[in-house]
């Protein structure tokens, strides 16, 4: 039965959702398995870096993907499809139907990609409509309870931590033959990550295809993310035409995952699933190197057409259009009530939603979607600012603010904040600035945009997840400092968690191999207390109180000052352990 989701903040909001999605449950199991084999299966895979121009149909003269051009030909195209410029707040929306900000994403890393695990995924609706899911890839929400895939809906999980594999605090690992989390369980698979990743999924399919109940597979690869590692005979040939070694990688990368993607629809073709399978694919964010975008300004970070607009298609034989190719504008937000729509599972009347619904559109029932205006903003450190790195779409026009300011945690703002006005229906490459010529529009669009961000403020103050410490739920407990510490002008201040019970704890910490005599210090709940390690030790016991707050873990060498670690490795990680 689906777990209530309780949240200081929203209690009762979130018994109301539950109540309905325990209704919806309850309505899809009396149904009988009837109405299950009539709603069709979902997969949805979603690319990691693969901008506009990294796919043939984009007019790519050198980039090798003819299964998913045929998938454009044999689909739907939606040509001014939009996500986050980064990585982890595209995928909150994703998941959601929501924009991030509501979620408690606020980038991705450094305490800024954890989201809340009362938010309301895809997976738990689908879970509770009687659909079985997966999830084979990159999760990138947090990884601690509750945050992780499998406390938001996914029965079977196959993922890397973090934001990509090799990143903290997925270290060492690699593309090839890397250490993957199954189930909660850490194990070492063999072959290529994305080639691990659709085997897993076509697993997964092939276990559930008897129609007994449908299913919703996730495939988030990490492809083509750093480290740019894949196998030389999918980069060497396009080296040898004449591409850099970087570019090469990257087409090497997308070429495999396409060849994945051909396996994939083949085995629906020769499952008999075409007619009963819905595929989206999607990309996250604009490309992190530079190289070919199809004429789109700026890359993955910017709120520029380059960061922000990437390849959609969707597929599901004999419902959906025919190589057809749409310019209304839709993003990630549009994902979750789109599919809601499509596998008729009901809504809880109180889950706010800001996507809409597309599936008239990709029927071809409705070529018009609602007049409406698009946001995205995104830059580094947990107290998001106004305008900074911000940017409103409409059908028309597009109002940018300080672009290029992402990894700008200190920027002062002017009173008048750096805009950008420009018409994409002639202008789709941000040549022309209109910022002096149209007052009324920017007027409109700014006065949009001070709605939207002061409502995106309000849902939860952008404060992210908690990380929750509770043995029965996660044993033990990893903090990585890196990418789940709450960070402050570069500087790590500890975890937001909440210790569901008090007792004695083992606590560990990282100390990488130079392990000098010192103390390893506690500060939680405004008290601080320190036990002595000797030499080569890293671990010591302490009480802990239940509660809600910073939890501050650190290494003191003798006779010498803190020092707080900023590097993105594993050195200062803690690992919680209750004893007692």
């Amino acid at each position: 039965m689906f777990s209530l989701k309780m949240s200081s903040r929203f209690p009762q909001q979130i018994l109301m959702i539950a109540g309905m999605v325990l209704f919806i449950g309850t309505s899809n199991a009396a149904s009988g398995a009837n109405e299950n084999l009539a709603r069709p299966n979902v997969i949805l895979i979603l690319s990691d870096d693969q901008g506009y121009g990294d796919i043939g149909f984009h007019g790519n003269p050198k980039i090798k993907t003819p299964h998913l051009d045929r998938m454009a030909k044999e689909g739907i195209e939606l040509s001014r499809f939009y996500c986050s410029p980064v990585c982890a707040p595209t995928r909150a929306s994703l998941m959601t139907g929501r924009y991030y900000y509501r979620t408690g994403v606020i980038h991705t890393s450094r305490g800024g990609a954890k989201m809340h695990g009362d938010e309301v995924t895809i997976a738990e609706l689908l879970k509770e409509a009687g659909y079985k899911t997966g999830i084979f890839g990159k999760w990138h929400l947090g990884d601690n309870y509750p945050m992780r895939p499998e406390d938001q809906g996914f029965e079977e999980t196959l993922v890397h931590k973090s934001g990509g594999i090799g990143q903290s605090p997925d270290q060492p690992n690699s593309y090839f033959d890397p250490w993957l989390w199954k189930n909660g369980k850490k194990r070492k698979t063999v072959g290529y990550c994305t080639d691990v990743f659709f085997k897993a999924a076509l697993d997964f399919i092939d276990q559930h295809k008897t129609g007994e109940q449908p299913f919703f597979v996730y495939l988030p690869v990490n492809a083509p993310h750093t480290p740019l590692e894949v196998d030389q005979t999918y980069w060497k040939p396009y080296q040898k035409a004449g591409l850099n070694e970087t570019t090469a990688r990257v087409y090497g990368m997308v070429s495999n995952l396409d060849e994945n993607i051909g396996k994939l629809m083949a085995f629906l073709k020769k499952s008999e699933l075409m007619d009963s399978t819905i595929v989206v694919f999607v990309g996250d964010n604009g490309p992190q190197q530079k190289r070919f975008t199809a004429g789109l300004r700026g890359r993955k970070s910017w709120t520029y057409e380059g960061g922000i607009r990437v390849p959609f298609l969707a597929h599901w034989q004999g419902q959906f259009q025919k190589g057809v190719k749409s310019d209304q504008i839709a993003a990630h937000i549009d994902i979750m009530p789109t599919l809601l729509s499509l596998t008729k599972t009901p809504r809880p009347e109180n889950l706010i939603l800001d996507g809409i619904d597309l599936s008239d559109l990709l029927s071809g029932k409705d070529a018009k979607l609602p007049s409406r205006s698009l946001f995205f903003q995104v830059h580094r450190g947990l107290t998001p600012k106004r305008y900074q790195n911000s940017a409103v779409v409409t059908q028309k026009f597009k109002l940018v603010s300080y672009p290029g300011t992402f990894g700008n945690e200190n920027l002062m703002l002017n009173a008048e904040p750096l805009l950008e006005l420009y018409d994409l229906s002639v202008d789709p490459e941000e040549k022309h600035n209109l910022i002096t010529s149209q007052p009324e529009t920017v007027e409109s669009l700014r006065r949009q945009y001070e709605a939207w961000f002061t409502i995106m403020k309000q849902s939860r103050h952008f404060e992210p997840g908690i990380i929750v410490v509770d043995q029965k739920k996660e044993s033990p407990c990893v903090l990585c400092r890196y990418q789940d510490g709450n960070y402050f002008q570069g500087v790590s201040q500890g975890w937001m968690v909440r210790v569901s019970n008090s007792g004695l704890y083992e606590i560990q910490i990282e100390r990488g191999q130079k392990k000098t005599a010192g103390k390893i210090v506690v500060n939680w709940l405004g008290q601080q207390a320190h036990e002595y390690l000797n030499a080569g030790q890293s671990s010591a016991e302490f009480e802990l109180r239940a509660g809600t707050g910073l939890l501050d873990i650190w290494f003191q060498a003798d006779g010498q000052d803190r020092i707080h670690i900023t590097n993105n490795g594993t050195l200062g990680d803690v690992t919680l352990k209750q004893l007692k």
